[in-house]
């Protein structure tokens, strides 16, 4: 594991900036390549898992892919509460305009990593593991601080793990007003309906996102070239789908019409375009 960013925040003319800026950016790319890595490790097929093993690559078994996924949501926290304290620093010391940039870019990392759809991956692959360790007892937790909150019906994802790195994350969409199911996250961090976010993006879910203009904006933060990058939130989606079941029926039904609809009429439009009609 990579060293976190040092709260080390000198008071000079602000030609340190870029410098800081980079290791900020190196922290949030090395924590979404290696989280992403991990994840698609987890949900790989059987042959996959076992290559990897073979090649050495997983030594320590399932165990030391379950504390990677613990290192790594540290990692996230640990560095996002470095990243808040130069903020405050910051706030008392620098008034320049190039100062007033670096805040900008400081403050779009910090929430890069805590608006991290994989973070919210490792938090639902961790509960995830935790949940389905009553059918294992060899099945290791990661640790106690992640769960998913069930209020009047409405789910979140919680995560504490310092006194001061407390994450509330509202599985609502805020299209439908329902439980996100098949969620996906996008470039932004906002979490959707896989199809809500379609129709937001002005596509099909034949077409899917990587599909949609790059003029169309996130409907929450309004952040446009958001739709392309978009996560699908496969873990999210087993915690919510084991935790949800009669919902998660209700809505697989309803979405299984609209997606024959949707195909239908595209293969129709190709179908009209192939003979010229």
């Amino acid at each position: 594991m990579e060293s976190v960013l040092t709260c080390k925040f000198e008071m000079c003319d602000g030609s340190f900036f870029p410098a800081l800026l980079n290791e900020m950016s190196a922290v949030v790319g090395f924590f979404n390549k290696r989280a992403q890595k991990l994840l698609e490790l987890h949900l790989s097929s059987g042959f996959r898992k076992y290559m990897y093993w073979f090649k050495g690559k997983g030594r320590g078994g399932h165990g030391a892919l379950i504390e990677e996924g613990k290192d790594l949501v540290t990692y996230a926290l640990i560095n996002a509460v470095a990243i808040r304290k130069i903020l405050k620093k910051y706030d008392k010391i620098h008034y320049s305009t190039q100062g007033q940039a670096f805040k900008s870019q400081a403050q779009s990392m910090h929430i890069g990593l805590l608006q991290s759809p994989w973070l919210f991956e490792l938090m639902a692959f961790h509960i995830n593991l935790r949940e389905t360790k009553t059918k294992s007892s060899k099945t290791p937790a990661l640790f106690e601080g992640c769960s998913l909150k069930i209020n009047d019906g409405k789910p979140s994802l919680a995560c504490e793990l310092f006194d001061s790195v407390k994450l509330d994350i509202d599985l609502t969409c805020s299209i439908c007003l329902d439980t996100v199911f098949d969620p996906v996250a996008l470039a932004c961090g906002h979490i959707f309906c896989y199809m809500c976010a379609c129709s937001a993006a002005s596509v099909t879910i034949v077409d899917g996102l990587k599909s949609a203009e790059p003029k169309e904006k996130c409907p929450l933060c309004r952040e446009a070239r958001v739709f392309q990058g978009a996560v699908h939130l496969e873990e999210l989606s087993m915690l919510l789908s084991r935790n949800c079941r009669e919902y998660w029926e209700q809505r697989l039904q309803t979405e299984r019409v609209e997606r024959v609809r949707q195909a239908k009429q595209h293969w129709e439009f190709q179908c009209r375009a192939f003979v010229g009609v």
